[in-house]
């Protein structure tokens, strides 16, 4: 019989039987966690399921067909014998050897004879005898054969074992297999059956935890041939790993100037740095610092690369690139998807890139494990991207170089958090700088290590030349800082500090138009500044009919609206329809896939609007692609409606270009007042203008004394809000409103807005 030896270490667990320290076997009771414990729960696992056995949950007692089959075989007899068990086994299990039969017989009369000892009847040994050979044949056959052998055969068992479990475990020791107990629940059951350990030890190691919930053979079945499909998933393993952040200093920018030699000496790794940095240390020299930081990145050969404020979506070439197809499951679409990562010229580079493809994804997908078409989409952004930036950083690569990655401003969305993530595992130092104290990057990861400085300051854009250097002075940081402090959040606003804003049509009594017509936007209800985005409450109302029919009070109130800030369209147009637009023909060449083509538009011949500041050109384009996004015209999308709404918006007059260009969206708002008392329709240019201009935020009223739907023919749903004031009158003539004067003997208010008795 084989006895019980003590291990060093778990490992021990798999040394054959000719290379142990002393020789027997290992007979060990499991009851805490650790990751060594759960690595060693792995391949212990794999090696009871090829040449052992595992036992999930209790021994399945001998049912009655069981014993009915031993009956018939066997008979019933017993008899507490070492002659009568050995020539049982010898035709219960004809296939062990002699040694294997004599080694079993021994233990089994072992465990039988201590039974007697503790003073159980003949009856008892025989149901116990019957119990372990049923046992033997039904549940261990396959390991009985193999005792004795180098290879010693493994059983492992789950759960808390019961008193004739482990006497029959007990057995299989002795006869020579190696045993663990899983005890998720701990010792105590098992210590009622073996109050001293005698039978078997307990491991014991440093920082041992209770198992997680959950752990059980079944999951770490599950998580092993998970570990089967990734490794068919990715293939070839690369030979390099990232060390990331291991080395660095904390000292930021400084720490990406390192030598990459001078980083680590272990070639099994490259090694580079994740750092995000919020504010700034000092405002006087962080511009110069900036443009010195990549110039000696640049110098030292690294490749480099800057994303200013956001990293530019795919554009539609770049998405059809990636070749894709239909996937009925996550593996399949991302196998399929990596494909598309090829760099010939460097095979190791190309595997490098497809583990961080594919780790990124895969930990994206536990979030979202049913959604592939979300999955799918994130990994298209991520291949475009990667291709996109590839050869600028990975160019001429080899062991142990690494580029450089700088993102000006936070990560805004998942996307471009997920490729962040993605370069880190490649040969990249990646830098989020956040200069901004209202700046804020999406970005999460345990890897990333952050810096915070108390200082912050405003940065347009990385400093790539000397040109583009601009270094405040110590007042300048001053004024800024005071700036700060006066305008931010206190309801007080400097000229021009906003650059965004959006508009809300008021809903509003008819009443209420000229109380709110003169007023600031700031004082207007639901005005508000959102992440520096200003909503402009604004006035887009149509006057219907004449109040009591007065005609005079009725000029008078229109009149009263008119100040220095206001259009007045007078039986007109906001066009001056003897010209030709210049920009009609070319309409077609800026828009692709329903959005604007930029770059295309500002940087043609036809353009008019260059002489506007940067972002009032950009505030231009940001609601024409509103007004095509919201169809705010009948027939956009549909027969080419969305080019005359491109002409006609690029061509606008130059006085209504002047009030775009010094509108403070804080302040009072530019006007337009549209009188119509004919029949004549409103065009489809000024319906295309009036859109476009309740989006920049004018406020527009309409006067039709006729109650006319002279003004909504081409808009798709209603928009204008409509006051019936009164009598509809027609053929009215419209004054000229700088000779007109009112009637100073009564307020405006009380001629317009009377009540009748």
């Amino acid at each position: 019989m084989f006895s019980c030896k003590k291990i060093q270490a778990l490992d021990d667990f798999f040394v054959e039987l000719k290379n142990r320290r002393e020789k027997g076997v290992y007979f060990y009771r499991i009851n805490g966690y650790s990751e060594n414990i759960r690595d060693f729960a792995e391949r212990y696992y794999e090696a009871a399921r090829l040449s052992g056995v595992v036992i999930e949950g209790r021994i399945p007692n001998p049912d009655e067909k069981n014993l009915s089959y031993y009956g018939e075989i066997m008979g019933m007899d017993f008899r507490m014998d070492r002659n009568f068990i050995m020539a049982s086994l010898r035709k219960w299990l004809p296939r062990m050897d002699a040694y294997q039969t004599e080694a079993v017989t021994d233990a089994m009369y072992d465990i039988l004879d201590d039974m007697r000892r503790g003073g159980k009847n003949e009856n008892m040994l025989r149901n116990a005898y019957i119990k372990f050979m049923c046992w033997l044949y039904y549940k261990f056959e396959r390991i009985i054969n193999q005792m004795g052998a180098e290879k010693i055969p493994k059983i492992l068992y789950e759960g808390s074992v019961s008193n004739y479990e482990l006497k029959l475990l007990t057995l299989l020791s002795k006869a020579g297999c190696d045993i663990i107990l899983l005890q998720y629940q701990g010792d105590g059951a098992y210590l009622k059956l073996d109050p001293a350990s005698a039978l078997s030890a307990a491991y014991q190691e440093p920082g041992m935890t209770s198992f997680p919930e959950g752990f059980s053979i079944r999951s770490l079945r599950q998580a092993m041939q998970e570990k089967v499909r990734l490794s068919r998933l990715y293939g070839a393993q690369p030979s390099v790993a990232p060390c990331t952040n291991a080395w660095i200093t904390g000292k930021g920018l400084s720490d990406g100037l390192t030598d990459v030699r001078q980083r680590g000496q272990d070639e099994r790794f490259f090694y580079n740095c994740f750092i995000r940095i919020r504010g700034v240390e000092d405002k006087l020299t962080y511009i110069n610092d900036l443009f010195q930081f990549q110039l000696q990145i640049k110098n030292s050969g690294r490749k480099i690369v800057i994303a200013d404020h956001q990293i530019p979506a795919p554009d539609m070439d770049e998405i059809s690139s990636i070749r894709r197809g239909n996937y009925r499951d996550k593996e399949q679409m991302l196998q399929e998807l990596s494909r598309n990562i090829q760099y010939g010229s460097n095979p190791e580079l190309e595997r490098l890139m497809v583990k961080a493809f594919l780790d990124i994804l895969l930990e994206e997908s536990r979030k979202d494990p049913e959604n592939l078409n979300r999955l799918m989409n994130k990994a298209v952004y991520l291949l475009c991207w990667l291709k996109r930036y590839q050869q600028q950083l990975f160019v001429r690569w080899k062991m142990p170089d690494v580029a450089c990655f700088i993102y000006l401003g936070g990560c805004r969305n998942d996307n471009e958090a997920l490729f962040l993530k993605m370069l880190i595992r490649l040969p990249v130092d990646v830098f989020i700088l956040l200069p901004g104290a209202n700046e804020q990057c999406c970005l999460e990861d345990k890897l990333l290590y952050e810096i915070r400085c108390a200082d912050h300051m405003t940065v347009e854009r990385y400093p790539t030349e000397n040109t583009e250097i601009r270094v405040g002075t110590a007042a300048y940081h001053a004024e800024r800082e005071l700036d700060s402090l006066m305008y931010q959040d206190s309801g007080m606003y400097r000229n021009m500090q906003y650059g965004k804003a959006v508009s809300i049509s008021l809903q509003t009594m008819y009443e209420e138009i000229a109380i709110l017509w003169d007023e600031e936007l700031k004082y207007r209800p639901n005005f508000g500044v959102v992440d520096g985005i200003v909503n402009m409450p604004v006035i887009f109302a149509k006057v219907s009919g004449v109040k009591d029919g007065d005609v005079r009070a009725y000029w008078e109130g229109v009149k009263k609206l008119i100040t220095p800030d206001t259009l007045v369209v007078k039986n007109g147009s906001l066009l001056d329809r003897s010209s030709a637009n210049p920009i009609q023909p070319f309409a077609t060449q800026f828009i692709k896939n329903r959005k604007l083509s930029r770059d295309k538009i500002k940087n043609h011949k036809a353009y008019q609007y260059g002489m506007l500041r940067e972002e009032v050109q950009d505030y231009i384009l940001d609601k024409l692609q509103i007004l095509l996004d919201q169809k705010s015209i009948k027939g956009i999308f549909e027969n080419g409606m969305e080019y005359t709404a491109i002409a006609t918006v690029l061509n606008l007059p130059k006085d209504i270009i002047r009030s775009i260009q010094k509108f403070d969206f804080t302040r009072k708002n530019p006007k337009l007042i549209y009188i119509n008392t004919t029949e004549a329709m409103m065009s489809l240019e000024d319906s295309i203008i009036v859109a476009f201009l309740n989006l920049i935020g004018y406020d527009i009223l309409f006067f039709i004394p006729t109650g006319y739907q002279s003004v909504e023919r081409y808009f798709p749903q209603k928009m204008i809000e409509e006051h019936q004031a009164g009598e509809y009158m027609y053929d009215l003539q419209i004054p000229d409103f700088q000779s007109f004067s009112a009637n100073l003997r009564h307020s405006w208010r009380d001629i317009i807005f009377r009540r009748g008795s």
